[in-house]
């Protein structure tokens, strides 16, 4: 998408560039002078660059707009970097490659995958950001990053490309049930589908106790749960991502370490709710009660408290820690509490 049209569906526009992530590579990772990246697979004959040859070879820049699937979009973001395209000219695929897997230095084992054509058109290795080099957080000192699609298909720390005949699904995209298309053109791309049917979906919501359902493995995805009303307050490391939770009386629940990416918590009851550590990027708290809620040390990233003529009761609000509020959001809390 060419930078300056219309914002995609659900998304917020910064002038920040929120951290989405894991914040830094392992600490055995290499510095920048010994940095290597390798590309294998289908090509004639596997290759291994150290970071000061890549920088060595003809740079480019580029000016691009950036959507997390959290809901942020950022504009005009100049990179400075080589072109996918170009680093593979001399490569000589073979005839079978058809898609293009990163693989990242880190914790988890990041990897993301496009199809060959996207990759070739639209990816760039990356070291530098509107005139800054990469910092660790942000992916330094070398990452991909693929603008048509959402921002999770851009790899941090990118150590490997493999270039294949089959697709592999990705970190995110086993994981969170992330969409493998990632277009933010389309609103219907941010994940896959929802991941209870009806059955399951009733025992989650009837449920006594949630410690079978507590880690990232037991993910609940885009499901309507309007209707829960939990009879413990121990939800804590619940993943509820996606979920239509408008109304739910949850007050003085225990969500330390839940992640409720994007979900809707319009009109909610969080009085006194703990939802420390928690993963709260895109969330919509608008209308929502948090008076005496605690935040600390949450992640917030496209985050909203309030929109036109609307807004959450914040009383009380602990946010000390929290990290990624925009400004828009950061200046309205700040307007009602002492300190954000």
């Amino acid at each position: 998408m060419p930078p300056g049209d219309a914002l995609p569906t659900g998304q917020i526009l910064t002038r920040r560039f929120p951290v989405v992530g894991e914040r830094a590579p392992p600490g055995d990772a290499p510095g920048a002078e010994e940095w290597t990246l390798h590309i294998h697979g289908l090509v004639r004959a596997p290759v291994t660059l150290s970071l000061p040859e890549l920088l060595a070879l003809p740079q480019a820049e580029r000016t691009v707009d950036i959507h997390c699937v959290t809901g942020w979009s950022k504009r005009a973001v100049r990179l400075v970097g080589i072109p996918l395209s170009r680093l593979f000219d001399d490569l000589h695929l073979m005839p079978s490659a058809r898609f293009v897997r990163f693989v990242a230095r880190s914790e988890r084992d990041h990897d993301t995958s496009l199809p060959l054509s996207v990759a070739l058109a639209d990816t760039w290795l990356v070291h530098t950001i509107d005139g800054e080099s990469l910092t660790p957080a942000h992916g330094g000192p070398l990452r991909t990053v693929t603008p048509s699609r959402y921002f999770y298909k851009s790899l941090k720390w990118v150590s490997r490309i493999e270039v294949m005949a089959e697709d592999r699904l990705g970190y995110w995209e086993r994981e969170s049930a992330y969409h493998n298309t990632a277009d933010p053109t389309r609103g219907d791309q941010r994940y896959r589908t929802g991941s209870l049917d009806p059955a399951r979906l009733a025992r989650f919501l009837a449920a006594g106790d949630y410690a079978r359902w507590r880690g990232p493995k037991r993910l609940i995805l885009s499901a309507d749960l309007r209707a829960w009303r939990p009879v413990t307050r121990e939800l804590g490391e619940l993943h509820l991502k996606d979920c239509d939770l408008r109304g739910v009386v949850l007050a003085g629940a225990d969500l330390r370490g839940a992640n409720l990416t994007r979900c809707d918590l319009r009109g909610a009851d969080l009085r006194g709710v703990d939802l420390r550590d928690a993963d709260l990027e895109g969330v919509v708290f608008v209308g929502a009660d948090l008076r005496g809620a605690d935040l600390r040390g949450a992640f917030l990233s496209a985050a909203r408290f309030f929109d036109e003529g609307a807004g959450a009761r914040v009383d009380g609000l602990r946010l000390e820690g929290a990290d990624g509020l925009l400004e828009g959001q950061e200046a309205w809390l700040l307007s009602r509490l002492d300190s954000v």
